[in-house]
C-alpha cells in the first residue's frame, strides 16, 4: 500500500473517531444555608453529577434540611454522600463519628453513596497538634469500624499544617477533599500525593453551594461510591 493511501486511511479514521477530552466529574456541597428547595434537576443539567450534604455538627446539631436535600439529590440521579462538621473540643472523635453515622452519615455499597466526610476547619479548637491528630484518628477509626470505609477528610493545606503539624499519617487510608479556591489546587497536605475531591470555589455555575471536582472520570467516581 502506498504512503498516500496510509495517510488517507488514518485521516479518515481520526475524522470519524475524534479524540475527546474527558472532563472530571463536577459536584456541589451544601448545608442548611442552601435550604430545602434546591432544584437538583437544574443542578444536574448544569453539569453536576455528585454532591456532599452536611448531616451533623458535633453531637448536638443535625441539618434540618438534610433529608430533603439528600432525597432530592438521590431522586435526580446524583451520587451523593454526607459530611460532618467537626467540633474537636466538644467530644471525642469516636463519639462524633457515631453520632454522624446515626444521623445520615453512613455508607452502603449501593454504587450511589459516597463515604462520609469529616469537615475540619475554623481553627484548632485549643488542641495541640498531637491531640488533633489523635482526635482525627479516633473519628476515622470509629467510622471505619462501623461502615467499613475510611472517611474522606475535608481540609485546607494551611489548616492541616497549623493544626496537625502537617501530619503525614492519613494519606494511606483517608481520601483527601482539598479546599483551595483557585485555578489549581496548589500545595497538598503531607501524606497525600493528590486530592480525591477538590473544592475549587465557594459559588459557581453548577448551582447553590460550593463547587467541587472529582479527580478522575465518571467510572472512577462510581467505583469510589461502590468501594471497589
Amino acid at each position: 500500500m502506498k504512503l498516500s493511501v496510509y495517510l488517507a486511511f488514518f485521516v479518515a479514521l481520526a475524522t470519524a473517531n475524534p479524540l475527546e477530552k474527558r472532563s472530571a466529574p463536577k459536584g456541589i456541597d451544601v448545608s442548611s444555608y442552601q435550604g430545602s428547595s434546591i432544584n437538583w434537576k437544574t443542578v444536574k443539567s448544569n453539569g453536576a453529577t455528585f454532591a456532599y450534604i452536611k448531616a451533623t455538627e458535633g453531637t448536638t446539631y443535625t441539618n434540618p434540611d438534610f433529608s430533603a436535600q439528600y432525597t432530592g439529590a438521590t431522586n435526580a440521579g446524583f451520587i451523593r454522600g454526607a459530611y460532618h462538621f467537626a467540633q474537636p473540643s466538644s467530644s471525642a472523635g469516636s463519639t462524633q463519628a457515631s453520632y454522624f453515622v446515626k444521623h445520615g452519615g453512613g455508607w452502603s455499597a449501593d454504587g450511589i453513596t459516597l463515604p462520609g466526610a469529616v469537615d475540619l476547619e475554623a481553627g484548632c479548637y485549643g488542641l495541640s497538634e498531637s491531640a488533633m491528630v489523635s482526635w482525627i484518628k479516633s473519628f476515622s477509626s470509629q467510622y471505619h469500624s462501623s461502615e467499613g470505609r475510611y472517611p474522606v477528610i475535608y481540609v485546607t493545606t494551611s489548616w492541616w499544617k497549623s493544626c496537625t503539624g502537617n501530619s503525614g499519617s492519613f494519606g494511606t487510608n483517608n481520601p483527601l477533599w482539598l479546599a483551595s479556591w483557585s485555578s489549581s489546587f496548589g500545595a497538598l497536605p503531607a501524606g497525600w500525593s493528590y486530592p480525591t475531591f477538590w473544592q475549587y470555589a465557594d459559588s459557581g455555575s453548577l448551582g447553590p453551594g460550593d463547587q467541587d471536582e472529582f479527580n478522575g472520570d465518571s467510572a472512577g467516581l462510581k467505583r469510589m461510591a461502590k468501594g471497589s
